[in-house]
Formats: C-alpha cells, structure tokens, sequence
C-alpha cells in the first residue's frame, strides 16, 4: 500500500522544524531564506506531500471553501455558470463545493448546515425556494457571507443578475417584426420572478408597439425542463401560433422533439425561440433563436463579489446586472402565408 507522506516527514527530509515546513507552505515563510524556502518545495515535490487540509484549516482558520447550491445541476446553463466560477475560485485558491437543491427547501437547508460545519466561508445560491428564515436562521446568524443568484425572490445580501426584463423586449420585438401574430409562451406554472420578469418585458413590447388589438398570447403551462417543453407540442399545435417563445432553452429543445414527431417543421410550420444561450443551441436542428445570458460571466463574478465580500464583510451591498441579447439563429422565421 503507497505511503502517504507526512508533514514531520518532509520536515526531516529537508533539516528544518514542523514549524518551518508549516509556516512556509502556507505562504508565511518570508522570513526564511530562498534556500530554505526552495528546500522545502523540493523536498515536498520529492515526496509528493500534500498539506492536510483540516490541520491547515485549524491553524489559519480559512477553508478557502464556498458552497454553490443551484436547482438543478444537471441544466446546461448551470453547468457553464459553475464552470466561471471554478475558474475563479482557482484563481483565488478557493475550493468550490456543488450542491444540486432539486428546489427542495429542506435539502437546500441540509447542505448549507453540512459545509457550514465543515468551515465554508461563504455560499453562492442560486435558488426560487431560499427563504429569508432560512438566511437569518443558517447563514446570518453563523457570519457566513452569501450571494444570491436572479432565480432568488429575495433582494438581501450581493446579487448578480440579468436584465430579464429587457430579454422579453427582444423576444417580442423579433417575432413581431418577423410578421408573427399568433404566439404562444411556455413557462412553468410556478415561475421565478426572472421567468415572470422576462413574460412582462414581453408583453410590454407588444403593448409598447400598439399590436396588442392585432396580437393573440397563449400561455401554455409545463415543468422547466426538456420534458415539459416536449409535452407542451401538442397543446402549442392545437393553440395554432406560428411562433412559440419558450422561457428557458431547454423547454425550446424538448418542444423540437415534440413538434417534429407530431410532423411539424421548425421554422417553416413554428418559429421557436428560447432564453439562455446553452451551448446546445448551435448543435440542435435548426441552431435555436435565444435570448443570450453571459452565464460563464455570471458565475465568475458571483465568485469575485463573494470572495471580496469574505474579505471585507462591511462594505455596502454589490449588486451587479449584466445585459442580454438576442442571438437569431434558424428557428424562426416569418409565418407562412
């Protein structure tokens, strides 16, 4: 059985006290000299010592580690946003644990009392089902800073957000100027005010452009996910709209598959627009219309404002909102005649 290598070990191995070995691997060795200092990096090469993260964490009282707790792991948008936030939790040295809460109040509550008995110094929570009992009860009363992610209700605490508002505008700018008349939305029945942000800034561009009198809005109601868009085809065939804006990509990828088996074309029979910008949108057929989040960037900088809010709990609430943009693509199209 391999031998794992010890901190007394390499401390014999390069001449120099547990103290000394200590002290210089966790950056407070400048006052011994760069030989001393290479010596005990060599050494620690040689033996292939890594430093045991409890014993560091009880000396320097810093886990260096964030808790990140989305809805549901699986969704692409919440892949590429936990992928920005790796990125600068290495950057910083910082460990991130991720968490899928299934928007289960009581599972989120599980994880976040778990990591903050393990010494987490701050939480990124990207959740409709927070509740500000749960942040006074869990987080507030133990210090653990926090940052709130747009699926949130709550306005407490550091926030990144998008403008989902001005995401609907686009939405019903572009189908109307392509000529479509007849639409159908599909969201969930339980909306998260970024979803009920992005119907509104919809709505109000058709008001906004004098077609309401003109136009006719269907709401179709299913799960958010691929599934839920897939089961929705039938009731988007029978509502007859020539264009759907589904509320998030995924709905958009399951409503293809449901469309084209009930024999419809996309966009020649429905146009179809989604909300996000997954990745997947430029490898489904045809590439889907989307409304673009910089996701990636939003995780980065749910990491950069908690790790400064770590470092400086007193500042004033940071709260950042990036923009959106419509990114067209071969889905829609002008309705048929």
């Amino acid at each position: 059985m391999a031998h794992k290598a010890t901190i007394k070990e390499l401390a014999e191995a390069a001449g120099v006290s547990v103290t000394t070995v200590s002290q210089i691997l966790n950056g407070k060795g400048d006052r011994f000299s760069s030989d001393t200092r290479k010596k005990v990096r060599d050494y620690q090469k040689k033996l292939n010592y890594v430093p045991n993260f409890n014993a560091r964490n009880l000396i320097l009282n810093n886990a260096k580690t964030i808790g990140v707790l989305v809805p549901n792991i699986g969704n692409p948008f919440f892949s590429s946003f936990i992928a920005g936030i790796q990125r600068v939790s290495r950057e910083f040295e910082y460990l991130p644990f991720n968490f899928s809460g299934s928007n289960d109040p009581e599972l989120e509550n599980y994880y976040m009392k778990r990591l903050i008995s393990r010494g987490a110094d701050g939480m990124i929570i990207a959740s409709s089902t927070i509740t500000s009992e749960t942040l006074n009860d869990t987080l507030k009363k133990n210090a653990i800073p926090y940052l709130l992610m747009d699926q949130s209700p709550l306005s407490d605490g550091d926030q990144v957000r998008t403008n989902d508002t001005l995401g609907g505008k686009l939405v019903a700018d572009h189908l109307l100027e392509l000529g479509h008349r007849n639409i159908t939305i599909v969201m969930p029945e339980n909306a998260t005010d970024n979803i009920l942000y992005r119907v509104k800034g919809f709505k109000a561009e058709i008001v906004a452009q004098d077609a309401q009198k003109v136009c006719h809005v269907t709401t179709i109601y299913r799960p958010l996910t691929k599934k839920g868009g897939f089961e929705s085809a039938q009731a988007v065939v029978d509502s007859q709209a020539t264009a759907v804006f589904a509320i998030n990509d995924e709905m958009a990828i399951g409503l293809y598959r449901g469309l084209t088996q009930l024999g419809y074309q996309i966009p020649t029979d429905v146009s179809v627009i989604g909300y996000d910008g997954i990745d997947l949108d430029e490898y489904v057929s045809p590439a889907l219309t989307t409304i673009q989040q910089p996701i990636s960037r939003m995780g980065e900088l749910a990491t950069e404002l908690l790790i400064n809010r770590i470092n400086n709990p007193r500042i004033e609430q940071q709260v950042v909102e990036l923009p959106v943009r419509l990114i067209q693509r071969s889905s829609t199209t002008a309705p048929k005649i």
